[in-house]
């Protein structure tokens, strides 16, 4: 080394202060350091100094100090050479405080190799440490997380290159260094397992304290927030792919991949954005990014790149085949068929411009759409029926409907709904449940994966983390929300080990227990607790299967590749820890979780068996720890095993039992409107849900109990969920299916008597091997609405098992892009007859089919208003009841066709000969061009030998005062111009508005039945709430009709028509009852006469019984 290192008077040398032996700046002379080794070119230490170092030769300074002469011999740069003679000239050699230098990063040769010099990889400093430059001195600060909890262990450094141990946190979170200088211009850092590391700086305020407080931000895999969208351009054009994740700490690193194949960085020079220029056909295919940190990884969805030749069309002008339902009395052909091919454009997207190159989105958005339709005439049995059928397709805006998930949030237990409760997307708070635990949430664009929180502000239940499905394609979704209800807490003394069993199935050992240490209770400050603690640990079993639909996420996590995949779970656990007086939260430091290794009968799953906790804002499990066997039993009379994991209880989190699963497949699951199973007729937006259930008894694996769930909406070809399968036997592993569409359940295809595989939708003999069983297989009692099967993993040599309805994991397309001809499970709705035909046709499970015209029966795609209106028919069957809707007022539609609608009356389960039927109508109102108001002109007629006998008196007086007026001269039907306003039930007519039409219909029709406008019911209520009545009658066989009987008994047909005339004008007058609409009460009077009171004591009544 240079003569500037060698004595005190040129340079300033290193001293080893107390408490830690840090390595710093000498602050007085005469100051000569002891390094053995360097021979007689360093002199022996001052006996006078007050910074003295004696270091062992072999120790890491006189180890590493000659290999740094050995590298680096030169003097400082001038401008540090001159502060640290300046500093020299002024401090005296009593010993008065100079501050100390930074080091230059040559002079940094305490943490060689990475390791803490008192307590990392290589060896320490041996010798015993000198007083230091300012011993009076002292640093102290503290350690928290981002909510204000203390963090004990952690690691403290004194930055520099590379940093220096000088403290490590205690249990409050608290640290003391002594003999750091006061106005030290430096930084501390905090490290600590599970965080991201922090940094602080040193502050003074003259007393002789500097202080440093770190705060550090809890560890969080990467989550990805904006993936790459799908793009078509033209052969020549550019791209941009973009995607974007977010995490603690952020995601810099990004990789992006073609068709599974990593993209070389420097070649396209990407980061979070991918540009491809000058494309070629070989480019189209997929592209997914992968975000990586030193938390994990996570991948993109993948994009599809179509690239298209010059002059090639993204759109077919040539309309693709839809058939549509033609009524009753319309046959086509002679073999009867009623299906009429109406054209349709898929709405696939155009190429983009060259000026959306750079743009990560889509840009101005344009997709394949009707451009042309033309009306066509159908010979309908002696009528003519009008229909606008799709000429022509082209490009043009895209249809951006908005997209919701709508529901209710109830408890598992009991059903009672969580009222006002909090919703949370991600860290924001969006709104609140309503009086009856409804919700409605709108999708935000882009969004992949829609996780809510679901937050109880009364504590009475756990935070439910719901990943709700969505259809991407607009409307609402319907998802009931199931809530655990906490488990009452019990009293624990904290200063003793308390064991607090996990399960919670009767006659069942525990799956576990929780075991907490004695003083492992501490408040967020740090400091021990040791009173009485009320502890809640709430459990959910997967032995009980009625369990599944309260489990919070979707059990799964995220792989070290970046991928989501599957856990399957033992049991969830949720903690709640409060002091006994206050009611403060408390949390725990080590704890412990034992699991019996009884109930794990896989063997593999007792070396993949962790233990997890789930982030809150994506739904993701994330590990917290390892399970390992228990070293010895903990009683002479213990029989059981244990596998141990052990954790610290810092947050309100979820926890979970798990092992990762990779043996999967994909099951295929329609939905259809009926049962003959149409092709054309398939429901979209349906909710089928998995629920994967442990192994058949007999085979060496767990007792029967659930072990993860999925769900997925429907789109136009079906959906296909994922579950958990095996090769080598049939019954290894079974599934159970549900469907579900607004809140109502589909039924499923019968298994016996007989089990028909063309209903099944599945052929012999990979059938029988699947072991297909409606749940009322055994017991007609229980419920329709639900299968059972195995799953069994397709033999790939088998041709019988190669057609679906079970695919293997890798073969996701191919089970998407199935046939409907392929094997494939099957739903259906089970409803009264009911038929809708509209002239401008339009699919409501996907609202971009919606078409701009002035016939369409729904004028607004982003708001669908449903009208009903409700007709008792009296009569010994059930009837038909149609509305035909015509243009009324407005001058582009007056006299034209809308639509038609048919509906069989549903019988009154309590009066006899008595039904009713809610039959829709189109509202009246503005059309799609928000311009003039149209009247519907709505005539109502039952199919059969009937003849009106009342109208509801608030109804008739409303047409009456808002002209103008139908003509009501046929007593066969009723006739009204449809009145604008709302009205409500005491008019016999509902309406109701929502984003999703189907489910406009299916709120208004339950009220219908209820005869209530704020109610519910499956159950016809044919007397309440009722706009007009029709009297049916059969002829008994052998009797002359009306007409004959006139003329062969002309006085005995009068007669018949004056007592059935008289008994209609009994009936005609309606309950008085208040006339919302117009404010005042309705002043006809009636024999019968009825309070809106009673009505709903009567309704109470009903429900009763």
């Amino acid at each position: 080394m240079s003569s500037w290192m060698e004595t005190c008077g040129v340079g300033t040398p290193l001293c080893l202060c107390p408490p830690s032996c840090v390595l710093q700046l000498c602050s007085v002379i005469p100051c000569i350091v002891h390094l053995p080794g360097w021979g007689s070119a360093v002199p022996d230490a001052h006996p006078a100094s007050p910074c003295r170092a004696d270091v062992d030769g072999v120790g890491r300074v006189g180890a590493l100090l000659p290999q740094l002469r050995q590298r680096r011999d030169t003097r400082p740069p001038p401008e540090l050479q001159e502060r640290q003679e300046a500093a020299v000239r002024r401090a005296p050699c009593r010993g008065a405080e100079v501050p100390p230098l930074a080091l230059p990063r040559y002079l940094s040769f305490w943490g060689h190799g990475g390791a803490d010099p008192t307590g990392g990889s290589g060896p320490g400093v041996s010798a015993p440490c000198r007083p230091a430059a300012c011993p009076e001195h002292t640093l102290q600060g503290t350690v928290v997380s981002a909510t204000g909890t203390a963090l004990p262990g952690a690691r403290i450094y004194l930055e520099g290159r590379p940093p220096v141990l000088v403290a490590r946190s205690d249990t409050r979170g608290s640290f003391h260094v002594a003999g750091v200088c006061e106005g030290t211009a430096a930084n501390i850092s905090a490290h600590r397992d599970g965080f991201v590391p922090g940094l602080a700086p040193i502050t003074s305020n003259g007393s002789g304290v500097s202080v440093a407080h770190v705060t550090l931000q809890k560890l969080e895999k990467p989550y990805m927030v904006l993936h790459p969208k799908p793009k078509v351009r033209v052969a020549g054009q550019e791209v941009t792919f973009c995607c974007k994740a977010s995490g603690t700490p952020v995601p810099k690193k990004y990789y992006w991949y073609h068709n599974g194949t990593l993209l070389d960085r420097k070649a396209h020079k990407y980061g979070s954005r991918l540009e491809l220029r000058a494309l070629v056909p070989a480019q189209a295919g997929t592209y997914h990014c992968k975000a990586s940190t030193e938390a994990g990884a996570i991948r993109s969805a993948p994009a599809q790149l179509t690239v298209l030749a010059q002059g090639q069309q993204s759109c077919n002008p040539k309309p693709e085949p839809s058939l549509i339902e033609l009524p009753a009395e319309c046959r086509q052909d002679a073999k009867g068929s009623r299906y009429y091919d109406v054209g349709h454009c898929p709405p696939a997207p155009c190429a983009g411009s060259p000026a959306d190159g750079k743009q990560c989105g889509a840009g101005a958005r344009r997709c394949c759409g009707v451009r042309r339709m033309e009306v066509r005439e159908i010979q309908c049995g002696g009528s003519v029926l009008p229909i606008k059928v799709v000429a022509k397709c082209g490009c043009g805006p895209c249809a951006q409907p908005r997209v919701l998930v709508q529901g209710r949030v109830t408890a598992a237990d009991t059903g009672e709904p969580l009222r006002f409760g909090q919703i949370f997307l991600g860290r924001k708070k969006i709104g609140f449940t309503g009086y009856q635990g409804s919700f409605t949430i709108e999708v935000p664009p882009d969004t992949q994966r829609l996780v809510a929180r679901f937050v109880d502000r009364q504590q009475r239940f756990v935070d439910a983390i719901k990943v709700l499905p969505f259809n991407s394609r607009g409307g609402a979704v319907y998802q009931e929300v199931k809530m655990m209800r906490k488990k009452e807490p019990v009293e624990l003394d904290a200063g003793r080990t308390n064991a607090i069993p996990l399960g919670e199935v009767r006659g069942q050992e525990p799956v576990g227990e929780l075991v907490i240490p004695a003083g492992a209770f501490l408040r967020p400050s740090g400091e021990v607790f040791s009173g009485t603690v009320k502890a809640s640990v709430t459990f959910l079993d997967p032995r009980d299967v009625a369990t599944a639909g309260a489990a919070s996420s979707d059990l799964s996590f995220a792989n070290a590749e970046g991928e989501i995949v599957p856990l399957r779970t033992y049991g969830m656990f949720a903690v709640d820890f409060r002091e006994g007086d206050s009611g403060e939260a408390l949390q725990t430091g080590p704890v412990e979780v034992r699991m019996d290794a009884g109930q794990i009968r896989m063997p593999e799953h007792l070396k993949k068996m962790k233990l997890w906790s789930l982030n809150p804002e994506t739904g993701l499990w994330e590990e917290e720890g390892v399970f390992r066997p228990a070293k010895e039993r903990r009683g002479k009379r213990e029989e059981r095993t244990f596998l141990v994991g052990n954790m610290e209880i810092r947050e309100r989190r979820l926890f979970n039992l798990d092992v990762p699963e990779d043996r999967r497949c994909f099951v295929k699951v329609r939905a259809y409107s009926n049962e003959k199973f149409n092709p054309y007729e398939q429901l979209e937006g349906v909710v089928i849900s998995l629920i994967n259930l442990e192994p058949q008894p007999g085979f060496p694996a767990n007792p029967r109990a659930w072990g993860r769930f999925d769900s997925v909406v429907t789109g136009p070809n079906g959906a296909c969920l994922p579950a958990f399968c095996d090769a080598r036997r049939p019954d290894a592993y079974s599934a159970y299916l549900t469907a579900t569409l607004g809140g109502e359940e589909l039924e499923a295809v019968a298994s016996s008597p007989r089990l028909n595989p063309s209903a099944v939708g599945v052929s012999q003999p990979y059938l029988n091997k699947l072991g297909y069983r409606r749940l009322d297989h055994d017991d007609p009692s229980f419920k329709k609405t639900a299968f059972q099967i195995n799953v069994a993993k397709p033999d790939p040599n088998n041709i019988d098992e190669t057609n679906g309805p079970v695919y293997p994991y890798r073969s996701l397309k191919e089970c998407e892009e199935a046939p409907v001809s392929a094997n494939h499970f099957r739903f259906y709705r089970v409803e009264v007859d009911k038929y809708e035909y509209n002239v401008v046709p339009f699919k409501e499970s996907d609202l971009t089919s919606w078409t701009g015209d002035y016939l369409a029966w729904w004028p607004n795609p982003q708001e669908f208003r449903a009208c009903f209106i409700k007709v008792r028919i009296e009569g010994p069957q059930e009837y038909m009841v149609r509305s035909r809707n015509v243009g009324g007022s407005h001058p582009r539609t007056r006299g034209q066709l809308y639509g038609l609608r048919d509906t069989r009356s549903v019988r009154d389960a309590l009066l006899e000969n008595s039904s009713g039927a809610c039959v829709e109508f189109k509202c009246s109102g503005m059309l799609y061009d928000q311009s003039l108001v149209d009247r519907t002109l709505v005539s109502i007629i039952p199919q059969g030998s009937c003849r009106r006998t009342a109208v509801n008196g608030l109804l008739r007086d409303y047409l009456a005062r808002h002209p103008p007026v139908a003509d009501t001269n046929n007593t066969a039907a009723f006739t009204m111009l449809a009145p604008v306003d709302p009205l409500g039930h005491n008019y016999g007519i509902y309406t109701v508005t929502d984003q999703n039409p189907r489910l406009a219909k299916e709120i208004a029709i339950g009220r219908c039945f209820d005869g209530t406008s704020d109610g519910f019911s499956r159950e016809m209520k044919s007397d309440a709430g009722v706009a007009v009545t029709f009297t049916c009658q059969e002829r008994p066989a052998g009797r002359e009709s009306f007409f004959q009987r006139l003329l062969t008994s002309p006085a005995e047909a009068l007669d018949e028509i004056r007592r059935e005339m008289g008994t209609g004008e009994m009936r005609r007058a309606p309950p008085e009852v208040l006339d919302f609409a117009s404010g005042v009460r309705a002043l006809s009077p009636t024999p019968t006469r009825r309070t809106p009171s009673s009505r709903r004591r009567m309704g109470r009544t009903r429900a009763q019984q």
